[in-house]
């Protein structure tokens, strides 16, 4: 963050311009990673953090994986997974409120004491991701020097951190609907290609069923790529 002597002039502009640089990437890019990467760069640029990532949780909800950061170290990139009860942003989580600390050295709560040594940063803030009244998640923003994070600055990274988890909900709903719309055309697919087999070869539908599933093991292919190969070779023997 900023030191204190230059947040009274600098504050307003650059959260102005968070929100605004966030809203816009998010609202011009429908896929999840890129999203949140492009977040934390813009929160780390504007902030003026050491470190800015974004955690979200598993699918037990039981801990918290790191999945955007703009740090390039890899101890940091790929620290294990935290548990949600044992962590500073895991009592983010449990609480739905932000968290500041000062010194993350003097935490007991915070996991990595050596990689903050060797990334040097000291003061963190922990802001929840909230969508739907759900936490998915955690912004974390770390700097360099001990930092006190005022009311302004965590309710500017609570702002950032809600849109990011709108983000990630709304990509999730569409990924849903993409594969729910895949596996209706795949299906469609086999059931035009059992009925030209059936055609072609006298058979039930269950023996066509049964065929393509050996086509698609004996060649290691789908039963979608099984059923347009064989669509299509129907189409181009089919006389004019």
């Amino acid at each position: 963050m900023h030191t204190q002597s230059e947040a009274g002039s600098k504050s307003s502009t650059d959260s102005v311009s968070l929100l605004y640089e966030v809203s816009r990437v998010i609202a011009t890019n429908h896929y999840r990673d890129d999203i949140l990467l492009m977040v934390v760069q813009l929160t780390a640029q504007l902030t003026g953090s050491k470190i800015c990532s974004m955690m979200l949780m598993n699918e037990a909800k039981d801990k918290l994986e790191i999945r955007a950061t703009q740090c390039l170290s890899e101890a940091y990139r790929t620290k294990p997974p935290i548990r949600v009860g044992q962590s500073i942003s895991g009592r983010a989580v449990l609480s739905k409120k932000p968290i500041a600390v000062l010194d993350i050295s003097q935490d007991k709560d915070y996991q990595y004491p050596e990689i903050a040594k060797a990334e040097g940063v000291c003061s963190l803030a922990a802001v929840p991701m909230i969508a739907k009244d759900h936490v998915i998640g955690v912004l974390n923003c770390y700097t360099s020097e001990p930092h006190v994070f005022s009311e302004e600055e965590l309710k500017i990274l609570s702002g950032v951190a809600n849109q990011a988890a709108m983000a990630v909900e709304n990509t999730q709903l569409l990924a849903e609907k993409i594969q729910m719309f895949e596996q209706l055309e795949a299906r469609k697919s086999v059931d035009n290609a059992k009925r030209i087999l059936m055609k072609q070869q006298g058979i039930s539908e269950d023996a066509a069923h049964k065929l393509l599933q050996k086509q698609s093991m004996n060649k290691r292919k789908t039963l979608k790529e099984i059923a347009e190969a064989i669509i299509l070779s129907a189409e181009i023997i089919r006389p004019n």
